[in-house]
């Protein structure tokens, strides 16, 4: 009897290279099925041909399960195949899946005969993905939730079937042997889905567990969200929601700081009350000491009302009305377009100083 340790082999969004590390045991990430195992059937006993031990150790890594074309190409016929299931030596899970008879089954391994079936473009998703990755309040169970391209049609019993366009190497992981949207991806494709209790709670897990890291969601968010995702908003107040209980800078805030200080620029203040408008206090994100220059970070919005849109005017004259000199930078242009913050920020400080 073999025993599988859960493997997690994952892409950095921030930093660009392939990783690999070891993860909670399988009865975490399961909930409380027990740990998957492979039993070695008779078969492949004393007589064992070549091909037999070679599908066997293909089976070991994926669960115990094993496609035909994975047992033709080390040499199995379809015949030989044909055999074994006759014989009862092996199982036939779906159209082109087999495993050993004898070997021990539960929702992990189920997911990986439909993971097998499907193809090399399915992919486990949002509720399904949540629990692989271990994500405080999810569990595995069915319907199994899948992700593929677009332009697939598929239709299975019992699985909810998501399709997309925008499906890059670094929304993909493997958990033992499983193909899993990363666990940033599987957060913005959770927001579709779950509450906004259940998205806090896998949040806060992701991140404690260093599953995926703020810029990483950050960049995520803003590669996906102009296709218009629904459940966006949600993330986004979720994000909102998490910084404000932490207390402190938000993260946008933090990250401006941190691209002014590797630029050299001199760190601002945050948070400070300049002026008024509309009977309201006028609080901009950050203002550079002994200087007019002023910066405002807009948040994760996607569209402003025209009440919203009122307000922000009036505070951006208040602001110029009494000698500051604003500049705006969007979520967008912290999180991808580095250059141009800093290039726009050292322009204004230098009007500043020769004004």
């Amino acid at each position: 009897m073999s025993l599988f340790l859960p493997q997690r082999e994952a892409s950095d969004s921030v930093a660009g290279a392939m990783t690999s590390h070891v993860v909670v045991p399988a009865t975490e990430f399961v909930g409380a099925a027990a740990l998957v195992q492979a039993v070695t059937p008779t078969w492949l006993g004393g007589g064992m041909t070549n091909p037999d031990r070679r599908v066997a150790a293909i089976a070991t890594g994926q669960l115990g399960a094993f496609t035909r074309a994975q047992a033709n190409d080390v040499g199995l016929s379809d015949r030989q195949l044909r055999s074994r299931v006759q014989s009862g030596f092996l199982v036939r899970t779906g159209p082109n899946t087999f495993r050993a008879a004898g070997a021990a089954t539960s929702l992990a391994t189920e997911l990986g005969d439909l993971l097998l079936s499907l193809g090399n473009d399915a992919w486990a998703s949002g509720p399904t993905a949540a629990a692989l990755h271990g994500f405080d309040g999810f569990s595995l169970r069915r319907p199994f939730h899948v992700l593929v391209p677009r332009t697939r049609s598929l239709n299975r019993w019992n699985v909810k079937v998501h399709r997309s366009t925008n499906f890059e190497l670094v929304d993909r992981e493997r958990i033992d042997g499983l193909p899993v949207t990363s666990a940033a991806r599987t957060l913005i494709d959770l927001a579709r889905v779950a509450s906004s209790e259940q998205l806090a709670a896998a949040l806060d897990s992701a991140l404690r567990d260093g599953l995926t890291s703020e810029t990483a969601l950050h960049r995520r968010i803003v590669a996906l969200r102009r296709q218009g995702r629904f459940g966006m908003p949600m993330l986004h107040a979720v994000l909102a929601g998490h910084e404000v209980t932490r207390g402190g800078q938000s993260w946008l805030e933090r990250e401006y700081l941190r691209l002014v200080a590797a630029a050299g620029l001199p760190a601002p203040l945050t948070q400070q009350v300049l002026t008024k408008a509309q009977d309201q206090l006028v609080r901009v994100d950050c203002r550079f000491p002994e200087t007019n220059v002023v910066v405002e970070l807009l948040g994760y919005r996607f569209h402003r009302s025209q009440g919203e849109m009122s307000r922000d005017a009036a505070r951006m004259n208040a602001l110029i009305a009494d000698g500051f000199r604003p500049a705006q930078f969007t979520y967008a242009h912290v999180v991808t377009d580095h250059a141009y913050v800093v290039s726009a920020t050292r322009s204004a400080l230098s009007l500043a100083a020769a004004a």
